[in-house]
């Protein structure tokens, strides 16, 4: 293999590449052809890669061999639109859970991420601590 395409797929070990590939939507036909996609494995590894440095799209490597950061920026889209993100968290989190590998006592749920139920008690209004904006002295 090109040294790009072993340090992508470090990126993404087989075991995992195992269980994410499943619940990746089938690549749309094309019916005028076109230049052939990149693997959804190798742009996966681009996903990862960007993320995990935080690195701009643009500035994503060719030598990792996960296409340009454009397509990965793009299959990253595509996969958010189907619902892909949700599917391979469920999926990760009872991976982990049946190896025992997660402590759930440290577990927390985010009111951000949960609705309440009944909306909650109703918060009563926050003071202002600032002062009025003073009227503008150049109009």
């Amino acid at each position: 293999m090109l040294g790009g395409t072993t340090m992508a797929f470090s990126l993404v070990p087989e075991e995992l590449w195992n269980k994410v590939e499943p619940l990746l939507p089938a690549e749309p036909p094309k019916p005028k052809g076109g230049r052939p996609r990149v693997p959804d494995r190798a742009c996966l590894a681009g996903i990862v890669f960007a993320l995990h440095t935080g690195m701009s799209w643009n500035m994503i490597p060719q030598e990792l061999g996960c296409g340009s950061g454009v397509t990965c920026w793009r299959r990253l889209r595509d996969w958010t639109a189907a619902g892909v993100w949700p599917a391979v968290h469920q999926k990760l989190l009872a991976t982990l859970n049946g190896l025992g590998e997660i402590d759930w006592s440290r577990a927390v749920i985010d009111s951000g991420s949960v609705r309440a139920v009944f909306g909650g008690a109703t918060q009563a209004q926050t003071r202002r601590t600032e002062g009025k904006e003073a009227a503008s002295v150049t109009s």
